[in-house]
């Protein structure tokens, strides 16, 4: 994007011409055995998503081998981690058990002789032979008469490779098949002397007073570092670049989005919002009513409010919604609230209407199941300004739905809805405030990175405590304990939920929250709602049991849903459509399973349906996950607390970013340098220098910040063109 080389400022009365790292700073032409001079799709490069040398240059290394640091099989300590070089002297195979191969390989570099083994990695054997040379890191243990080490890291040198040159810091990358280890190195380093001289797009000053490397420096510490120090720095340096333009792509968007529109400065303090207050059947806790607070500020500023609304399951966000909704009464303006299901639409009409009714604030709902009759009317009656706040989904976009002065939008879970929804419901209001709200629990770090051009509030503990809920893993053979507690629930009345992971056995499992691409090819063996229903009903004899999915028609799903509420079914057998929003106080019990296909997040929600009355609620995830696995990690963290916030956190250590809590980052965001739960501290930095530097110029028009400007529609150009679009 942009030129390769522009003037970058006037310096002591002159100007200097640089070469801008943001522009194309070279074709890979000494790698044409991997790009397939074609730049083809399918090679070896692209399939890394490296298509420039620039991408090669940020393609950073995954970990360091510190082979300064070498000792031979003799100085290897037992109980020690060791790093050595040897050559292999000899490979043994075992098979002890059907499904375990053992490869044992004995190495020596004149010193003594090392066992080196490898647990379930049978194509080893085509890849090792007697005589190459191996670097291996692990702990040292001994065993049988020999030192021994299952590494922790490995690879096979290449020839020369064992000699002085290797005593360095060597990096290992990210690789693909058609690319070697050897050979990405070697990409690396001629990319480095060809164009590593790069001149750095941050501002001197910004660079100076975080302490930063230079890029070009960065850029090979980065690479081939001089102490595994300098590599750490090398590698902040290059995640605050990506954390500051990614928070800059951000504050841009807002104002493109907010840019030409004229704002409205609500009423706060009317006699709608105080009717609304004496019609409350509780008083708010601390937390609401400062969230309530920072949101009635911005409706009342001369600007346009964009405010996101954390809250955990049960922590009362859609009362501080409904007193934003108020203020557009007392203003003679109108709100729209978008849920993502009819379901979670209509529960917000049935909870919030009454409430808003006796304020005086007439409430209407609109969803894809609305008869026209009905429809017909709400549209007469918001065209004209008569009605106030009108619920729905995404009903609400359609054509017809007029508001007569739209002032308000709230979006539910708003991560469930595309860029475009949101701005499409905006649109029929030109100027609107939003607030949008979600009971995912995000962390600090985490929202900064996704929503830095929002301000967030945030509500931590629930005003009411609730019956509480009890959570526990399974092994699949001990489902009868869960099933018990079913029959023990039925028995006294209550309900139940069954999750499964797929509708039917055909499911590819594409849309599971959370799961590896490696995990899903698996879902042939997964839990499926068509599979599980007719189990249930014959594990349950006694019980009514009902089927809910996201593939039912909304008519069918309502239904499903309604005749549950009632309690005309006992057992609902579902798959996370009942993740949201759903409110059922007299459901009591849930087995999930499969569970360790599911993320922490998608858990955390789920088990949010039961223990929502005076009945404790108890979750069964059924799990056939072995201990210490990650999968099993993450389900002993749910059961070891029900703290949203604090799963979010560990979520976040466990796993990066793009999969934590069901957020995978679309619209061209994509994270590939910054660790968010290691680097916390520069996404707080990032934050308030892109706050600093579009307050002192929004446009990034001035000569420092015009490399800047460059490598941001660089890296996340989808971004804007997303907002051009739409």
């Amino acid at each position: 994007m942009g030129p390769a080389t522009f003037c970058v400022g006037e310096a002591a009365g002159r100007l200097t011409r640089t070469v801008s790292f943001a522009g194309d700073v070279g074709r890979l032409r000494f790698a044409s055995r991997f790009t397939r001079a074609s730049g083809g799709k399918d090679s070896p490069l692209a399939r890394l998503g490296i298509t420039r040398t620039r991408d090669l240059l940020l393609h950073v290394p995954s970990h360091y081998t510190d082979y300064t640091q070498v000792v031979t099989v003799e100085q290897a300590e037992v109980g020690q981690i060791a790093t050595l070089i040897a050559r292999i002297d000899k490979i043994d195979a075992k098979r002890p058990k059907p499904r375990l191969h053992i490869l044992e390989v004995f190495v020596t570099d004149g010193t003594g002789v090392l066992k080196v083994t490898f647990f379930r990695q049978p194509w080893l054997e085509d890849q090792l032979a007697v005589g190459d040379t191996l670097a291996v890191s692990g702990k040292v243990t001994f065993s049988y008469g020999f030192k021994q080490i299952t590494p922790t890291f490995w690879e096979k040198l290449e020839l020369g490779e064992d000699g002085v040159a290797a005593a360095r810091i060597m990096p290992t990358y990210p690789l693909t098949e058609g690319i070697s280890l050897g050979w990405m190195r070697r990409l690396v380093s001629a990319a480095l002397a060809d164009v590593g001289d790069v001149a750095d797009f941050l501002p001197a000053g910004l660079v100076a007073r975080r302490g930063l490397p230079g890029l070009a420096q960065a850029l090979r510490e980065v690479h081939f570092p001089s102490s595994l120090e300098a590599a750490e720095q090398a590698r902040r340096r290059l995640a605050y670049d990506e954390l500051l333009c990614l928070q800059l792509t951000l504050l841009t968007r807002r104002r493109l989005t907010d840019g030409g529109v004229t704002p409205t400065r609500h009423v706060t303090d009317g006699p709608h919002m105080a009717a609304l207050r004496a019609a409350l059947p509780f008083s708010l806790s601390a937390e609401q009513e400062v969230a309530v607070a920072e949101v009635l500020a911005d409706m009342a500023a001369p600007q346009v409010m964009n405010r996101l609304l954390l809250g955990d399951v049960g922590t009362g966000k859609t009362v501080v919604a409904a007193l934003a909704i108020a203020a557009c009464a007392d203003t003679g303006t109108q709100a729209a609230m978008m849920a993502p299901t009819s379901v979670l639409a209509r529960q917000y009409a049935e909870k919030v209407g009454p409430l808003l009714e006796e304020a005086g604030i007439e409430c209407a709902t609109v969803t894809g199941a609305t008869p026209p009759e009905e429809r017909a009317r709400v549209r007469e009656r918001v065209a004209s300004g008569q009605t106030t706040v009108v619920f729905g989904t995404t009903a609400l976009l359609s054509d017809d739905i007029e508001f007569s002065r739209l002032t308000l939008v709230v979006v539910d879970e708003q991560h469930r809805f595309g860029v475009e929804q949101r701005t499409a419901l905006r649109r029929k209001g030109p100027g609107a405030d939003l607030l949008a709200m979600t009971a995912t629990p995000i962390p600090r770090t985490l929202a900064l990175a996704l929503y830095g051009d929002m301000d967030c509030s945030r509500i931590s503990h629930r005003p009411v405590a609730g019956a509480g809920i009890t959570t526990k893993s399974l092994a699949p053979e001990n489902l009868d304990m869960a099933l018990g507690s079913i029959r023990e629930a039925l028995a006294t009345g209550q309900q139940a939920y069954v999750v499964c992971p797929l509708v039917d056995d055909a499911d590819p499992g594409a849309d599971l929250d959370d799961v590896p691409e490696s995990a899903r090819s698996a879902a042939a063996h997964l839990h499926s709602v068509a599979s599980t229903l007719p189990e249930i009903a014959r594990l349950l004899p006694e019980a009514r049991v009902a089927a809910l999915t996201g593939r039912m028609s909304a008519a069918e799903k309502d239904r499903a849903m309604e005749d549950f509420r009632a309690g005309a079914t006992d057992v609902l057998v579902c798959t996370t459509v009942v993740e949201v929003g759903v409110d059922v106080p007299n459901a009591t019990v849930m087995l999930v399973y499969d569970a360790d296909r599911f993320g922490l997040a998608t858990l955390h929600q789920l088990r949010g349906r039961v223990g929502r009355g005076s009945v404790t609620g108890t979750v069964w995830l059924l799990c056939a996950a072995k201990k210490n696995t990650p999968a099993r990690r993450r389900l002993d963290a749910l059961e070891a607390t029900s703290d949203g916030f604090e799963l979010a956190e560990l979520d976040l250590k466990l796993r990066r970013e793009g999969e934590v809590l069901g957020y995978r980052q679309s619209g061209g965001v994509s994270l590939k340098i910054s660790d968010l739960a290691g680097d916390a501290d520069l996404v707080a930095q990032a934050h308030d220098d892109a706050l600093y530097i579009t307050h002192e110029d929004p446009d990034l028009s001035r000569a420092d910040h015009v490399p800047l400007a460059l490598e941001v529609r660089d890296r996340f150009g989808a971004y804007f063109e997303e907002v051009e679009r739409v």
